[in-house]
């Protein structure tokens, strides 16, 4: 299967390109300097010359408090580049794969979010990565949407500037204090295990909406807690409430996936977010 990746140098791009290609797929990564998804010419002549089986569309615009102020430029990335890949894929009768957001929730259930759940986005980010979703419904007759959340990855992301996990670590090493909010609850997600429930899903020729993240939830404090006892640090966190976080965006309380639509096979892959993080510390400490 020839398989295109879009946006290739993000955290889960990078992922999905070392996955699938190791699954056997004839991998094309794509940066954003090999094609502009916000112009349909860019994407068209990419499409000519691959000819792809499958696209995995990881472009994205992802500063979601910048988007408050650049809500254009949102929407030219996750809408309309969504819908200028999706339009391309139905002419060259490819499955388009398109990642997507918890944010498109709204945080209002005490419960996690699954597939079925109506979706009530609160900020600029969420809004643009819904209206992409539809666009791709819209547009495609094969897709596949993919909802992710609170992604790690080794490539860390260009967009936001490294991930939440080397944050924690960084800050634990040069002794720095670490205050995270503890009234927001997420799924941690490492972007190789959704990268090969992605993989697994597109090789079996599986169409639909999917929430791929790790097992389990949690706050971001207790995510920052368990990252620094894996990683054998002392330092203790200190617990503080969103309100003494302000942000320009706002965030959902409770933006926690699960899904309904898994098989056991995926699942398995998807295993509990304390081992996936256990995983990562484990791999980028080697790396070092």
């Amino acid at each position: 299967m020839k398989t295109l990746v879009i946006g290739s140098t993000g955290q889960l791009g990078s992922a999905c390109v070392e996955i699938f290609r190791s699954a056997g797929h004839d991998v094309v990564s794509l940066s954003h300097a090999d094609v502009e998804v916000a112009d349909p010419q860019s994407v068209r002549r990419v499409f000519e010359h691959s000819r792809p089986d499958a696209v995995i569309n990881c472009a994205a615009y992802v500063r979601v408090n910048d988007a408050e102020d650049h809500a254009e430029d949102a929407f030219r990335v996750n809408a309309m580049g969504a819908r200028h890949v999706a339009l391309a894929c139905a002419v060259f009768n490819t499955l388009c794969v398109y990642v997507s957001t918890d944010y498109v929730f709204d945080g209002a259930l005490n419960r996690p979010y699954t597939e079925e759940d109506v979706c009530r986005p609160l900020n600029v980010y969420g809004t643009s990565k819904l209206a992409g979703e539809y666009f791709v419904r819209q547009c495609s007759p094969r897709w596949l949407i993919a909802r992710v959340a609170s992604l790690f990855g080794k490539a860390g992301s260009r967009g936001k500037g490294g991930n939440f996990v080397d944050a924690i670590v960084t800050k634990a090493r040069a002794g720095q204090p670490i205050r995270i909010v503890s009234d927001i609850r997420m799924s941690p997600t490492y972007a190789l295990d959704a990268a090969r429930a992605m993989e697994h899903i597109v090789n079996r020729g599986a169409t639909g909406l999917f929430h791929l993240t790790n097992g389990g939830d949690c706050t971001w404090f207790e995510f920052a807690r368990r990252i620094l006892e894996i990683a054998d640090f002392d330092t203790i966190p200190e617990a503080i409430s969103s309100l003494e976080y302000p942000t320009k965006a706002r965030r959902p309380r409770n933006s926690s996936l699960q899904s309904t639509k898994l098989s056991p096979e995926v699942r398995v892959l998807l295993r509990p977010w304390e081992d996936a993080l256990a995983a990562y510390l484990l791999e980028t400490s080697r790396a070092r």
